[in-house]
Formats: C-alpha cells, structure tokens, sequence
C-alpha cells in the first residue's frame, strides 16, 4: 500500500515542542501518511532529532502508536533554487 508523505522542514531554529506536536498529529490524524523530517545542517538536525523523541515519547506514552524512525540522504531543492543534501527521517508505522 502506498503512503502520502508529509514533508517538515526543520531548521535550527524550529520550536522542538511545535515539531512534537506536527508529528503527533500526523500520526494520529492522518492514517494514510508518514511524517518525513528534513534537516540540513547540524543545528537543524539537533532540532530534528530531539522533536522526532519527544513526538515518540507522545505516541508511547498514548500507546496509540509504534514508529520506527529511518534516516537516509535525500537531495532538495532550497527556496533559492540550490541542490542540497538533506538528512531525512521517514517516520513509519509498525
């Protein structure tokens, strides 16, 4: 079965709490999609990763939900028209 990927942008500025709750309410609301958080850059991917465990210990502790969380490269475009490499983390329901 194919799945809707829904991408979030995440900068070194991004509100962890606001990430969480983007996640969760993916997860929760919307069963035909995966949430993908894309982070260039170290400080972005520090934001990247304490949001992904804090939406996971959201889900957990719901019990509503088992993830697993895969990171891989993926080239992006900037809003400046640049060609980028990206850490994503695809977050899948298990």
């Amino acid at each position: 079965m194919s799945r809707e990927i829904i991408e979030l942008k995440v900068s070194s500025s991004s509100n962890v709490a606001d990430l969480a709750a983007a996640i969760v309410g993916i997860m929760l609301e919307n069963r035909k999609a995966d949430p993908e958080i894309l982070a260039i850059g170290a400080g972005a991917l520090n934001q990247a990763i304490k949001g992904i465990i804090r939406a996971r210990g959201l889900l957990a502790s719901s019990a509503s939900e088992k993830v697993v969380i895969n990171p891989y490269f993926k080239e992006v475009t900037t809003s400046l028209g640049e060609k980028r490499t990206a850490i994503a983390c695809l977050i899948e329901r298990i």
